[in-house]
């Protein structure tokens, strides 16, 4: 043998080695990393709470026809407190759906109509799926102290009160002789 075959030879035989010992490092890099704990990275997640789907219909209180294009609030309310709120317009049968309240939250529902009196009333969102049928009332004559025609009395004093009330007249006093 010559020495230009045995060096060819010895560096097939080098290269060989090499692949071998590179497997062998890759082989242990990869059953150290199934070994070692996963370290997540990046933000935590939440899932989202479950909702709960609510739908309100709204008709008039007369005739029970469905009152469209009336204006349907939701204020989900936290801790007491209302945190804004959604605004749902009526469809032709008079109702508005929503998908996005929490079960278990409390929801201020508001209800304006032009022609009606407005509606408010606090609900409990308990069920994966309420409905609630409002009647709407026509206004009524507004409440007043006063009465047509007449004026207005003068109140009362109160039995507590310091103020006494004042005397037009003298008491009948027989004059001093």
């Amino acid at each position: 043998m010559n020495m230009s075959g045995l060096r060819s030879s010895s560096r097939r035989v080098v290269a060989v080695v090499l692949a071998l010992f590179t497997l062998v490092v890759i082989a242990s890099v990869l059953s150290s990393a199934q070994d070692a704990p996963t370290v997540k990275r990046g933000r935590k997640y939440k899932m989202p709470p479950p909702t709960g789907r609510f739908e309100v219909v709204v008709t008039r209180a007369s005739n029970g026809k469905p009152v469209e294009n009336a204006s349907v609030i939701f204020h989900p309310l936290n801790n007491g407190r209302d945190s804004g709120n959604m605004e749902l317009k009526t469809n032709d049968e008079g109702k508005a759906m929503i998908d996005l309240l929490e079960i278990g939250s409390s929801v201020r529902l508001q209800i304006i109509a032009p022609g009606f009196q407005t509606f408010g009333e606090d609900y409990k969102v308990d069920k994966d799926s309420m409905s609630v049928e409002i009647k709407l009332k026509r206004p009524t004559e507004q409440y007043s102290i006063y009465k047509k025609g007449e004026g207005v009395t003068p109140a009362k004093p109160d039995a507590n009160s310091d103020t006494k009330p004042k005397e037009d007249k003298p008491k009948d006093t027989a004059p001093p002789k």
